[in-house]
């Protein structure tokens, strides 16, 4: 038989069910930004292999149009022809830091002989990936999860976890298992993080709340980045984008051949 007083210690606390609540909230958004951030990874580095594939074939097709556009001018001399004949030209024209915009594949005098190699379908060096490894995206969930700054109390905690979780952003972001091994070790062997203390309920509702704004924040960084180009070609061929990215390139090296013998054309009539 048991006392009122035995009775009284069992009864469930008034913010048990809230706490509850809060760490399902937790656990649900570092889910959500765990799948965010491997999406934005995807969508970066498809977009850097995109342009590294395919960018030397979009310059060399407006180079075409324009001596196009500058042949069938000087065989008219007409004012409309000339005019388009000077925007096509003004659009490939050499702009000061144009190296840095275009990530090394031309300078100020035209494409580097990387980019012409690829033009002509000769051996380049290999691109990056355009995803991290099954065994990194592993590893990275592994950590995120363990070490997110969201399951810390503690402000001095809290750095601690951010400053761990940039390094292993970055170490993902480059798709280096090596790394993230490295990374995984050092959280199992760093220190154990202090037990939760049991906060009021009006903390408890703070919690949710913030949890709740974070969760609209990253829905709208997930919206932004499902509305990109490039994420849409990745839906097209999410198993193969290497594959989709050859595709693409045949289609554009066919416009190049044809605007090629186009202009053989108008320079022989001329």
């Amino acid at each position: 038989m048991t006392t009122p007083e035995a009775d009284q210690s069992q009864a469930p606390r008034p913010e048990e069910r809230l706490e509850r609540a809060v760490r399902a909230a937790e656990q649900a958004l570092i889910e959500y930004e765990i799948a965010v951030e491997t999406f934005r990874v995807e969508v970066e580095n498809f977009s850097r292999l995109h342009e590294q594939r395919l960018g030397p074939l979009y310059i060399r097709i407006e180079e075409l149009d324009a001596e196009i556009a500058e042949a069938k001018a000087a065989r008219s001399g007409d004012p409309e022809d000339i005019r388009r004949a000077e925007e096509a030209r003004a659009l490939v024209l050499p702009i000061p830091g144009v190296e840095e915009l275009l990530h090394g594949w031309m300078d100020g005098q035209g494409l580097f002989p990387e980019a012409t190699a690829m033009l002509t379908e000769q051996a380049v060096r290999p691109p990056e990936r355009v995803r991290p490894s099954e065994e990194a995206r592993r590893l990275y969930r592994e950590l995120a999860r363990k070490a997110h700054p969201d399951l810390a109390q503690e402000e001095e905690e809290q750095k601690r976890r951010e400053e761990f979780l940039t390094r292993v952003n970055a170490a993902y972001a480059r798709g280096d298992e090596a790394l993230l091994r490295e990374l995984a070790e050092e959280w199992a062997a760093g220190p154990v993080p202090p037990e939760r203390r049991p906060s009021p309920a009006e903390e408890l509702y703070a919690r949710l709340e913030w949890l709740a704004q974070r969760k609209e924040l990253l829905t709208l960084v997930a919206r932004e980045l499902e509305g990109g180009a490039i994420a849409g070609m990745l839906r097209l061929a999410p198993d193969d984008p290497d594959g989709l990215l050859e595709e693409i390139a045949g289609r554009l090296r066919a416009d190049i051949a044809q605007r090629e013998a186009e202009l053989a054309s108008l320079l022989g009539q001329g």
